[in-house]
């Protein structure tokens, strides 16, 4: 397998036909490795439109939304950031590269430490990852600048919208199957938020993730 010709066809095939555009963002994919922070056993399909599966029944993002997200978060260098489930550590890898700093929350113990395994073998020194349930948010640390939900959220719980300063952005993937939306959400001052729906997609749920009311009349 030649891992340089996989990568630019996965940027060049499946990621800039999404609509992601930003040079840096292009850049960036080439320099951290994803091939790093996929499971061994698929080190062959790191660069292909699949969701990869890891521990715990979990799995990676298609390289598509990882990056359409990235793109759409905008993380300037001064920024922190809060990822709520870190998976392999390679959307927190992606953030650091970008932000100040990063706190990867992550339920699942045995993805926790993969997560900051893949992380240290990287290099990247600006991302910790933190054992929790960040289905709320994580208030330690907080307000952020950025918040990055990589699971899927039936609702928006008000927690995460507090939790972002004012022109702080939160992307997450909102609603139920069979259709969710990626959104990002932008804090405009203290009580008034943007939505902006980017795409639509299908994303398991965030494990402990609030649900809709199913009050009956």
């Amino acid at each position: 397998m030649n891992i340089e010709q996989a990568r630019f066809n996965m940027i060049e095939q499946q990621i800039r036909p999404w609509d992601v555009l930003d040079q840096d963002v292009l850049n960036l994919l080439s320099i951290v490795k994803r091939e790093n922070f996929v499971p061994a056993a698929y080190r062959n399909i790191a660069f292909a439109d699949l969701e990869i599966p890891l521990a715990a029944g979990q799995h990676m993002l298609f390289p598509r939304v990882e990056a359409r997200v990235l793109q759409e978060l905008a993380v300037k260098k001064h920024e922190v950031v809060l990822e709520i489930g870190a998976g392999s550590g390679y959307m927190a890898a992606l953030l650091a590269a970008r932000g100040r700093s990063v706190t990867s929350v992550e339920i699942e113990p045995e993805l926790a430490k993969l997560a900051e395994e893949n992380l240290a073998a990287n290099g990247v020194s600006n991302a910790q990852v933190v054992l929790g349930d960040g289905a709320l948010g994580w208030k330690e640390g907080e307000p952020y600048d950025v918040i990055c939900v990589s699971g899927g959220l039936p609702v928006m719980p008000q927690e995460f919208l507090d939790q972002l300063k004012i022109g702080g952005r939160l992307a997450a993937f909102v609603g139920n199957a069979p259709v969710m939306k990626a959104q990002i959400i932008t804090r405009v001052d203290e009580k008034q938020f943007r939505v902006a729906d980017i795409f639509e997609t299908l994303i398991p749920p965030l494990k402990n993730a609030v649900q809709p009311s199913r009050f009956k009349f």
